[in-house]
């Protein structure tokens, strides 16, 4: 059953993604927009191939871990409308706590960072995954198990969620009026991918705002402050390996310093620009220097 709604799915979507990057293509062409570039949308396909090939391989190892927490659920819902949309509320939730962490935490932080190094913002780039992801998405999904939600039916949900999660990575697309208030929608995450100050982590939901709202990482795109797309210090290259391990060879630089083994761990554990003297910058102490100057 799960097999047959996996295909349904890549199936629906597949002719969608063609058509909706292949307007956007035309539309970037012939308006002189320059929204993509060759090397770029094949560095997306290149990360997301590398994603979904590990996705695969440890697809089983995680459905298992999910059904054993299953067995141990406290209760289930029985009308099925209400079990799906409970599923897609809770999911979104747990997804938010996975992004805020790969933002907060510089060990994640090296496998997401993927995702935001490039320049570029297309609807391809809602495909370029953070590679190493799949290895510890499921843990977070461990909760929905207990709550009654097969494994199954989390990973189902997941993959639905992030189709839609691909296609808000578009200039094409305007402000979306009364959405704006409740969904994610393009504005909220091109605001994502900015390296601003102002818009560095925030805007984590995948489906929903308001999780962002509750929990104080919500901005609005702001007119008078264009969104500069990528890293606060960008890569600026297209290799492979750079591509993916980038981060890690900072964090293993950082680790060499002569500091103390609590600065070792922050370098770790600790939110990506932190720095045992001052030499670098987090994004709260970006945003007070900004505050201050």
């Amino acid at each position: 059953m799960n097999e047959f709604r996996e295909a349904l799915l890549i199936a629906i979507t597949t002719p969608i993604y063609v058509i909706v990057i292949g307007a956007e293509i035309l539309f970037s062409y012939f308006h002189q927009k320059n929204y993509y570039s060759t090397k770029g949308t094949l560095a997306n396909v290149y990360l997301t191939v590398l994603n979904l090939s590990l996705d695969i391989l440890v697809r089983g190892i995680c459905l298992f871990i999910l059904n054993y927490f299953f067995q141990l659920h406290a209760g289930i819902i029985s009308n099925v409308y209400l079990y799906w949309f409970v599923l897609l509320i809770a999911e979104d939730f747990m997804y938010y706590w996975l992004h805020r962490i790969d933002h907060y935490c510089r060990l994640f932080w090296a496998v997401h960072v993927t995702h935001h190094s490039s320049e570029e913002f297309n609807l391809t780039v809602g495909f370029r995954s953070s590679v190493f992801q799949p290895l510890y998405r499921f843990i977070y999904f461990i909760p929905l198990a207990l709550l009654g939600f097969k494994g199954i039916d989390i990973m189902f949900m997941y993959s639905a969620t992030q189709i839609y999660g691909i296609l808000i990575h578009t200039k094409t697309v305007k402000k979306l009026g009364f959405l704006e208030h409740f969904m994610s929608t393009p504005s909220h995450h091109r605001v994502h991918h900015g390296s601003n100050v102002n818009y560095l982590d925030k805007n984590m939901g995948m489906v929903f705002i308001f999780w962002d709202k509750m929990f104080g990482t919500f901005a609005a795109e702001n007119e008078n402050e264009p969104v500069v797309f990528g890293l606060t210090e960008n890569i600026k290259t297209h290799h492979p390996i750079k591509l993916v391990f980038h981060e890690w060879v900072h964090i293993f630089n950082d680790l060499q310093k002569p500091s103390s083994f609590k600065s070792k761990m922050m370098y770790i554990f600790g939110p990506p620009g932190w720095s045992h003297d001052g030499s670098k910058l987090t994004s709260r102490q970006l945003r007070e220097k900004k505050k201050s100057a």
